[in-house]
């Protein structure tokens, strides 16, 4: 469901969306698929930043087994 509402922008942005936004059906339209597109990586950023802190937290046993495993290595 789609809800009607108002939302204030400066000059300079509003022309660059109005720029912007000729390949889709209305601004409304391109301001929607801009925000989805920023919320999405937003929340990307935030689950790499929780990935890295795992594996962070982590380091130092997965290095020492990496090097474990690396021993048994046959030399090419």
């Amino acid at each position: 469901m789609k809800v009607k509402t108002s939302v204030i922008l400066p000059n300079d942005l509003l022309e660059i969306v109005n720029s912007l936004s000729g390949k889709y059906k209305s601004r409304s339209q391109f301001i929607e698929i801009a925000l989805r597109y920023y919320i999405a990586q937003i929340k990307r950023e935030k689950q790499n930043s929780r990935d890295l802190e795992i594996i962070d937290r982590f380091a130092d046993r997965l290095n020492k087994e990496t090097y474990d495993v690396l021993k048994y290595q046959i030399p090419l």
